[in-house]
């Protein structure tokens, strides 16, 4: 049995290494298709035990130089210690590493089995998807969420979504591996025949035949199957763009109001905060929008309470003659209790059309799991109460427009949009508040990961960010308008509406549902063969 040497634990901060880089804002996507090779190697006869905790090295490596905005978030804008904001970074970062500690642990089982990449492949998506479920899910940065700027290769999504792609560069990653690995061995071997020396793991007579042949055709594969993803991509760009389709035309403005975090819930700055949004919203006068669109919380008071403020809202409708989208706390009573919604607003200059209150709340954000027995994270949320989950995903209606709104993170879960497309919906629109995260990496993976949604049901999206980055994304995914972060701006755009459900906003995950059952039944397989 083998211990895990240094050279192991490089390995592993290599390939965590590589996995942060590969996403938003490094950017260095290629080194995703390369990034699990360090794994590997370091998996080569090793233990079961040994092979989990290479993978959990792997998975801390990753996740602490990803998600160590979280320490941001709840320093800063929690008012939480330091101390128990790093032993929050660190929670969580030693459960997503779990996810590759199991996977290195049932790669390593199948090491009597040559694993083909296929297999390995299934088994990652697999683990990608339960994290997407298991306690509420945190999908935050899916493998596939690297390579959102490769318009070509993300076209596949609006079959396999997010999942096809991790797919795909995960079974490159372990062809590139098998090719090499065999490649360095054989070499090795050419050098050892003549003095009848033996080189471990290598059998110089077994790899020049059958096994030789099944890596080749393992590879073969592989790559067909890429150049089969990029060819349907290449074919799905080369249909007309968004702006040139046939279909209705709206002319959507976005306004970033860069509105402080630590004065936005402050009573004082009610009045300023307003003001910030009516004068940006008139700037809009030579462009005549048909829809303007605030972030998440951009009115930080309860707009269903006519008050003299919600008044002004709907006089800066009355002036632009525009409908106005936007988000704004909001409260029930039931019975003895008060209610808390996270809701999004669509009004005219004269009446309420239709509301979304969000349905996918942010744990220890927006709800406090427990917090009888973690009384400390009740200071994160920023209404008077917990928020309640909205009752139901449905698209907000307006005369002659049905629009898909996601408040906040809502744009990782893939369920909720599609669900919106399946419905109806013409457009998606992202209201948030990603002031929460400071000048950090997560604006931009929060932003890249929302591409995904636009291709998965081929929905324009119309992205409106309290702080940055607000942004238009076409139905084929490409940005083609983005603000600064923490900057003050507006954005115009003439969107043109032609919805067509697609393979994946009709039958959802069912790709990466049956690679999961497949690999159940793999590994069931195995392990009766075994005993």
């Amino acid at each position: 049995m083998t211990k895990i040497s240094i050279r192991n634990v490089l390995l592993a901060a290599l390939s965590g290494l590589m996995l942060t880089a590969s996403f938003a804002p490094v950017n260095l996507d290629w080194i995703a298709w390369i990034s699990l090779i360090p794994l590997l190697i370091s998996l080569e006869d090793k233990s079961l035990s040994d092979a989990f905790k290479i993978g959990l090295f792997v998975g801390l490596f990753h996740y602490l130089t990803l998600i160590y905005w979280i320490v941001n978030v709840l320093s800063r804008y929690g008012n939480i210690n330091l101390i128990l904001s790093l032993s929050a970074l660190l929670l969580l970062s030693f459960y997503l590493a779990f996810y590759i500690a199991l996977f290195a642990l049932i790669v390593a089982n199948f090491k009597n089995n040559r694993l083909s990449p296929f297999w390995g492949a299934c088994i990652w998506v697999a683990l990608e998807y339960a994290r997407s479920y298991i306690m509420t899910g945190f999908p935050w940065c899916l493998l596939g969420y690297s390579q959102y700027s490769r318009l070509p290769l993300i076209q596949i999504s609006d079959i396999a979504g997010v999942y096809g792609i991790s797919f795909i560069i995960v079974l490159v990653n372990f062809a590139l591996y098998n090719v090499a690995s065999l490649m360095i061995k054989k070499k090795a071997s050419t050098y050892a025949i003549g003095d009848k020396s033996e080189v471990k793991g290598y059998d110089h007579n077994k790899h020049n035949g059958h096994p030789l042949r099944i890596i080749g055709i393992d590879a073969i594969f592989t790559f067909f199957l890429v150049g089969c993803v990029l060819v349907y991509g290449y074919s799905r760009l080369k249909e007309k763009a968004d702006n040139n389709v046939k279909g209705k035309e709206l002319r959507v403005m976005i306004v970033q109001g860069n509105i402080d975090q630590s004065l936005k819930w402050d009573s004082d700055f009610q009045e300023e905060t307003l003001s910030i949004y009516k004068k940006l919203s008139l700037e809009s006068a030579d462009f005549k929008p048909q829809l303007i669109i605030w972030p998440e919380t951009a009115l930080p008071f309860f707009f269903q309470d006519a008050s003299h403020f919600s008044k002004e809202v709907f006089e800066v409708a009355r002036i632009t003659n525009a409908n106005i989208l936007f988000g704004s706390p909001a409260y029930v009573k039931d019975k003895d209790s008060i209610l808390y919604y996270n809701r999004a607003y669509m009004i005219s200059k004269s009446r309420v059309f239709d509301y979304y209150d969000k349905v996918h709340l942010v744990p220890f954000g927006e709800y406090v799991p427990l917090k009888k027995c973690i009384p400390f994270v009740h200071r994160l949320v920023t209404a008077a109460g917990d928020f309640s989950t909205g009752k139901k995903a449905e698209p907000i209606y307006s005369p002659g427009l049905k629009i898909g709104a996601l408040i906040c993170f809502e744009t990782i879960f893939p369920d909720i949009p599609r669900r919106f497309a399946a419905q109806g919906a013409e457009l998606l629109v992202n209201l948030t508040n990603d002031a929460w995260f400071g000048r950090t990496s997560a604006p931009y993976q929060h932003l890249s990961m929302a591409v995904f949604r636009c291709v998965e049901n081929r929905l324009p999206m119309a992205r409106a960010a309290n702080t940055g980055i607000s942004a238009f994304i076409l139905a084929n995914g490409k940005i083609v308008d983005k603000s600064k972060l923490f900057a003050r701006e507006i954005l115009q755009k003439k969107i043109k509406l032609a919805h067509k459900k697609t393979f994946y906003s009709q039958l959802g995950n069912i790709f990466a549902i049956l690679l999961t059952i497949a690999t159940i039944i793999k590994f069931l397989w195995i392990v009766i063969i075994r005993r």
